[in-house]
Parts: structure tokens; sequence; C-alpha cells
């Protein structure tokens, strides 16, 4: 019987070890797949900026690469206005249906408006892009000309993330814990109070976590922006001016791009990495902070 065990034992004892260096070898793969797409930019990269540098992308007035020009804050400003115009709509609008759907919700009724979120994350952002450009256009247009423009990007952009935030938002209140619910209605609170005072605090890491999904979502969209902003290098004046994003020239720009042309367009995808990696920064810090506190 004793040997019985300890086989038993020294099984278990291995299969942890084996399922252990499974995910440590996928961990590593995953690490090694980033490392290697910065590499990448950092090689296709260094023409350009051994030559000219690293603010020359940020001072020079516009983008002319075949010029000699490389400006790129227009572009920068027109992915973090739309990025930042459509995280202000759509996180109200995200976390507000979120609580709804947990709380208010009738029974029957919050399974299916789940599956109708559902629904809206997986549609393409190509069909996004097509809807603005047929409805979304026109009527800005009305406006005021010429309709493609950063604010029909900034809509056509808080449709897209919306499912993200409420998707999260929604897992992240249904995980508060029903002890906490509980105790909050024995003192007698109203049920706005309650999830006011109990269970958006509680959640509140989560829903830091969607909102900077969503934003990376936002600044690395480039089919709908590229349909509906108008592909105007130039810093908007007004939410009826077109722009252009940084992914959006890149889609634009890389099929007939050479030499340092090509080359400005990586330092591009670079600026990109490091906003991502600063986003990425932000949700580690939130995350400790919930955590210690």
């Amino acid at each position: 019987m004793t040997t019985l065990l300890k086989r038993s034992i020294l099984s278990r004892s291995y299969g942890d070890r084996f399922v252990a260096a499974l995910f440590q070898g996928f961990a590593i793969a995953s690490g090694a797949i980033v490392l290697l797409i910065i590499l990448f930019l950092l090689r296709e990269s260094y023409p350009i900026l051994h030559r000219v540098g690293v603010l020359r992308f940020f001072r020079d007035p516009s983008w002319h690469p075949t010029s000699g020009e490389f400006g790129a804050m227009p572009m920068l400003w027109g992915s973090l206005l739309v990025t930042l115009g459509s995280v202000l709509i759509a996180t109200p609008l995200g976390i507000l249906s979120a609580i709804f759907c947990q709380y208010y919700a009738p029974p029957r009724l919050a399974p299916l408006y789940r599956r109708l979120i559902e629904l809206l994350a997986g549609i393409p952002s190509v069909v996004y892009g097509l809807w603005g450009l047929v409805v979304l256009v026109p009527l800005v247009r009305r406006i005021q000309p010429p309709g493609t423009s950063l604010l029909t990007g900034i809509w056509v952009l808080a449709l897209m993330i919306l499912p993200t935030i409420m998707l999260v938002a929604d897992a992240s209140l249904a995980n508060v814990p029903a002890a906490y619910l509980r105790g909050a209605a024995a003192l007698g609170l109203s049920r706005w109070a309650i999830v006011r005072g109990v269970a958006i605090p509680t959640a509140q890491a989560g829903l830091m976590t969607g909102i900077l999904l969503a934003i990376g979502r936002a600044i690395g969209e480039t089919m709908a922006v590229l349909m509906v902003c108008g592909n105007v290098v130039q810093v908007p004046d007004s939410l009826f001016d077109p722009v252009r994003t940084l992914t959006a020239n890149i889609a634009l720009e890389m099929a007939y791009a050479m030499n340092e042309h090509r080359s400005a367009l990586f330092v591009s995808g670079l600026i990109l990495t490091g906003l991502i990696a600063i986003l990425v920064t932000i949700g580690e810090w939130v995350n400790r902070g919930q955590m210690y506190d």
C-alpha cells in the first residue's frame, strides 16, 4: 500500500513538472516572439534613424520621405486624438452597459444583451469601416464637408471598442463577492449606492484593464480609420477636419515605399510599439496597486 502511494505521488510530481515545463516553454516562446518583432522593427528602422536621427520624426513640418521630410507628428496626433475621443465616448457607455446587465436587467434579458455585445465584438473592422463610410460620412457631411473626418473616425472606433470595455467590465462586476453586496444591502443602501460604493471600487482593476485593452485596439486599428478619416497628413483644427493615423499611413504607403521611405514607415511601427508598451506598463502598475491595496 505504501509503495502504491509513493508511485502515485511520484507520478503526480512528474505530471506537475511536465505541465509546469510546458507552460514555461509557452511563456518563453511568447516572450521570444515579442522580442523578435521588436528587433525586426529596430533593424528595419536603423538606416533612417542612423542617417537623420529620431528628433526629425517629431520636428519636421510635414511627411514627404522621398523629399527628405519625415514629420510623423501630425499622424501621431491623429492616432492619439481618434483614440482619446473614442475612449471618452465608449468608456461610460461600456461600463454603464455592464452595470445594467449585472444589476438592473431582467434575468432573461441579460444573457441576450451579452450575446448582442459579443456579436458586435466579432464583426470585422472593415465592416465597421464600410458602415461608417456609407452611413456616418454622409451624416457628418450634412453638418460640415467633407464628411471623412476626425469625428467620423471617433464614432466608428467608439463603436468598435465598446464591446471590449463592456464585456471586461461585465466579467469584473460578476466577480465582486456576493458577501460584499449582501452586507451593503443589509445596511439599507439603495441599489445604485451599492453599485457606486461597493461594486465599482471592488472591480476597479478589471474596469481599468478593459479600458486599456480598448485603447490598445483603438491605437492599432487600421482599416476602419483608413476608410473614414480622410487620410490627410495634418494636425486637425476641429473635429470635422480629415486626419491620417500612423497605422493608416503604413497601410497606404508600404506597398510602394522603398529605401529610406520604407525604413521611415518602420519607425512609425516602432512608435506604435512604444505606445503599446506604455499601455502595458500602466496596466501592470494599476494591477499592482490594486493588489497591494
